[in-house]
C-alpha cells in the first residue's frame, strides 16, 4: 500500500518536461493590425488594431438591447464590420458576462457591457472578453486588447497582417 518509488521519482521530471516542452513552442506572430473572424457573428471579419496598451478587447456595437433568455441576459445588438461604411450590418447575440468600467485613451470612464465570444486570429480560435461600445468615430472597429493576446502571440509593431491576408470575396 506504499507509494510507487519509481513513479514517485519519474512523474514530476516527465511533469516538468511536457511544461517545458509548452512553453518553447514558437508563438505566432502579429503585427499591428490583423483580421479577427467571429464564427458567432456570421463568421464576420474584422479589421483590428492590436492594442497592447487596452487591456480588454472592444469592438463597434450599435443598437444594444438586453434581452432574456432561460432566465439569463443576454444581448442583442448589431456591428458595422467595415471602416468607414454601414453595410453590411451584422445583427448579433452573445450573452452578458458583466459590465466593467472602462477607461478610454482620452481618460474618460465608461461602463460597457461586456461578452465573451470565440474568435479566429492566426488561424487560432479562443474566447475573449469584448466590450461593446461605440467606435463609429474611430479608425478601427476593433480593438484586440492584450488579455486576447498574452501567452498567444508575439507582436511586431512595424508589420500588418502577418496573421494571414484578407480571403478574398469568393474564398470567404
Amino acid at each position: 500500500m506504499g507509494s510507487n518509488p519509481t513513479l514517485s521519482a519519474t512523474l514530476p521530471m516527465q511533469q516538468g518536461t511536457r511544461l517545458a516542452l509548452r512553453s518553447r513552442l514558437p508563438k505566432p506572430k502579429l503585427g499591428w493590425r490583423e483580421w479577427v473572424r467571429f464564427p458567432d457573428f456570421d463568421d464576420v471579419l474584422v479589421k483590428a488594431k492590436i492594442d497592447t496598451g487596452a487591456r480588454t478587447s472592444a469592438i463597434h456595437a450599435f443598437d444594444i438591447r438586453k434581452i432574456e433568455r432561460e432566465g439569463e441576459d443576454w444581448l442583442a445588438f448589431n456591428l458595422h464590420p467595415v471602416q468607414r461604411h454601414k453595410v453590411p450590418e451584422i445583427a448579433c447575440v452573445a450573452r452578458l458576462l458583466e459590465e466593467r468600467y472602462i477607461t478610454s485613451s482620452n481618460g474618460q470612464r465608461q461602463l460597457r457591457p461586456v461578452v465573451r465570444v470565440p474568435v479566429i486570429v492566426a488561424s487560432r480560435t479562443f474566447d475573449i472578453d469584448l466590450t461593446l461600445t461605440n467606435r463609429d468615430e474611430m479608425g478601427f472597429r476593433m480593438l484586440l486588447g492584450r488579455e486576447a493576446l498574452k501567452k498567444r502571440f508575439l507582436i511586431d509593431p512595424g508589420r500588418s497582417y502577418l496573421g494571414g491576408k484578407k480571403p478574398k470575396e469568393g474564398d470567404q
